[in-house]
């Protein structure tokens, strides 16, 4: 395993230009009007700033487990950023973790919930200038696929890089998004009525169907 020193963190222009592009991304695609949907993004901004602080500036949780990890693994240097993929070290793996199968899963996801962002947005939007239910692309696959693009988003940043901090915010965010989705549904039902109860009834919330 490496053996790289502490200099692999300090890096605080790429931790601003991380933050920065992901941030600016999601809020490109999610459009926020309401005071929910900026309390939505701001969630999600804070898990970007605690896992680009720890990934390229402060290793706060590699600190924490530095001890753990140092007895359990003997050639590992925990402050190096190779250790900071977690996964990688505490199953012992082998070989650059940037070419690890669970990297390459994380991007994968990471893709896949922006390409979900980016897609559901227009569908929405054109939805809402028609006062209708947004029932094309994605939202004809599953009920919610904006709130579920950014749980796809952060699931992957877990796979690549696990901290303290953001494996806690994970499942209270996953829980707001959840919560915020059924209190859209309950305005959808109130506003379409039976038109909602159909669409509900023939698409998923949350797990996408493949075929249609």
């Amino acid at each position: 395993m490496s053996t790289t020193n502490a200099s692999d963190y300090g890096l605080w222009g790429l931790v601003i230009l991380n933050i920065v592009l992901f941030v600016t991304f999601a809020y490109s695609f999610f459009k926020p009007q309401t005071r929910t949907d900026w309390r939505t993004l701001g969630s999600f901004s804070a898990f970007v700033v605690a896992l680009f602080v720890e990934m390229y500036g402060v290793p706060l949780t590699m600190y924490l487990l530095a001890g753990w990890l140092q007895s359990r693994y003997p050639g590992l240097n925990p402050l190096s950023h190779e250790a900071g993929h977690l996964w990688w070290s505490v199953l012992g793996l082998k070989g650059d973790p940037h070419f690890n199968v669970i990297h390459i899963a994380s991007m994968v996801a990471i893709v896949v919930g922006m390409f979900m962002l980016s897609s559901a947005w227009p569908v929405l939007y054109r939805a809402q200038r028609a006062g209708e239910i947004a029932q094309e692309g994605l939202y004809a696959r599953c009920r919610h696929p904006q709130y579920l693009g950014f749980i796809v988003i952060m699931a992957g940043f877990l796979l690549q890089w696990p901290t303290l901090l953001t494996l806690l915010m994970f499942p209270l965010l996953v829980w707001r998004f959840v919560r915020l989705a059924r209190d859209e549904e309950h305005e959808a039902r109130q506003h379409f009525g039976a038109l909602w109860d159909a669409y509900s009834a023939s698409t998923p919330a949350w797990i996408p169907r493949l075929a249609m």
